[in-house]
């Protein structure tokens, strides 16, 4: 009986709504590092993931609205059987 009560409370523990290593608060250095003023748009300050996902979202969108015309066009124009 006392191991169970025993596991009961560690199960407890490990769902508790506090952390035991406080995170460091990072807001400041990522205002500074968005509010600079080095004549770059917001979406690239990030640094190199930024312009990575900026050009990933790019092709995506671009190769998206080219397949889209080329869907309606084929669709336009269909096969004619002999």
């Amino acid at each position: 009986m006392q191991a169970l009560l025993i596991s009961r409370v560690g199960s407890l523990r490990s769902f508790a709504t506090t952390t035991r290593h406080q995170m460091k608060n990072k807001v400041r250095e990522h205002q500074k590092l968005f509010q600079a003023d080095n004549d770059l748009p917001v979406h690239l300050k990030g640094g190199i993931m930024d312009a990575l996902l900026y050009q990933f979202t790019m092709i995506i969108a671009i190769g998206g609205s080219c397949y889209s015309v080329f869907s309606l066009v084929k669709a336009a124009f269909p096969k004619k059987n002999k």
